[in-house]
């Protein structure tokens, strides 16, 4: 029996499927064609479902060490008492995607587990590479700790968060913050994260069902790392794949799809954690690819990963 899509994302797909059936994809470094894409469609993915009524928004900006002013929004549920919070991070491949795209998933993760979090407008590469986009995620990170106490927070119970190139960047966050001892991450939630500069042999196995697809990896790693994509030297805190020690990092909360290319590094990137003692939870979701949850968000699939996500926010 070969791989195939699940049935109920593949009824919500169909359209998208056909519209895009004459659609060329972008060539390979082409960043501004990918933005012109995706963004729309994640967009639209964003507003499907309507923004949750008790959630209140705010808006911070933090100074990165290079003094540029990185937005924050600030997310939190009317009446939840205080506790824990987590900093989400959008995916995008670090090269397109902002916190107002994401405005909606975000909110509905507040909404569904109570726990408030900060959206942080990390810059993206080409015109900010390694390492600015992980330098700002720290400086959130640093920011989140400091007023932790009027915003409610528990420093302690303070969790990383993000889908695709923003799990990566929390996967980084959470190395960066081990080495530089600190400030504390509770717990890492990586969503099919995009992990290894060094792309795979394809696998046709898959190569049908993807919608981020292996060109998409080797336009987005050299936008990210430069000439230094896919060759010796790349730090964990660019590609968290490439960690040698595991040891001391958060416990993880790590899920991906079975048609996703991001599933080998995902797979592989549990398991190192696991072997140097991380707590980890590990889901592979058969029959799906990348950002399944919000293009097919009324499947079973989508809803159980939903619930997943919200029970594990909730143990914060």
């Amino acid at each position: 029996m070969s791989l195939s899509f699940d049935p109920e994302f593949a009824e919500v797909f169909a359209p998208m499927t056909l519209a895009m059936a004459d659609t060329e994809p972008p060539a390979v470094g082409d960043v501004p064609a990918r933005r012109a894409l995706w963004e729309p469609i994640i967009g639209a993915s964003s507003a499907a479902q309507p923004f949750p009524a008790d959630v209140t928004t705010g808006e911070y900006r933090a100074t990165a060490d290079d003094g540029a002013q990185i937005a924050m929004r600030w997310y939190t549920k009317d009446g939840a008492a205080p506790g824990p919070a987590v900093l989400f991070f959008h995916g995008g491949g670090y090269i397109f995607g902002h916190i107002d795209l994401f405005d909606g998933p975000v909110a509905r993760y507040v909404s569904a587990s109570g726990v408030p979090m900060l959206s942080v407008e990390y810059r993206r590469a080409p015109e900010h590479p390694f390492p600015t986009p992980v330098e700002d995620a720290y400086t959130a990170l640093r920011w989140l700790h400091e007023h932790a106490v009027e915003l409610g927070v528990d420093p302690a119970r303070i969790g990383v968060m993000g889908d695709s190139a923003g799990g990566g960047l929390a996967a980084a966050l959470s190395i960066l913050a081990r080495d530089r001892g600190g400030p504390a991450v509770a717990r890492q939630i990586l969503l099919m994260p995009m992990l290894d500069d060094r792309t795979p042999v394809p696998d046709p196995h898959i190569e049908p069902y993807l919608l981020w697809s292996y060109d998409d990896s080797r336009t987005a790693w050299p936008a990210l790392l430069g000439g230094a994509a896919g060759g010796p030297g790349v730090p964990a805190t660019a590609a968290p794949a490439r960690l040698d020690d595991a040891s001391g990092l958060p416990p993880a909360y790590i899920e991906v799809g079975q048609l996703d290319v991001f599933r080998d590094e995902d797979l592989a990137y549990a398991a190192l954690l696991s072997r140097a003692g991380v707590p980890v939870e590990f889901h592979l979701h058969p029959g799906v690819p990348h950002e399944f949850d919000s293009l097919a968000f009324t499947s079973d699939v989508a809803r159980r990963a939903l619930a997943d996500r919200v029970r594990v926010l909730k143990s914060l």
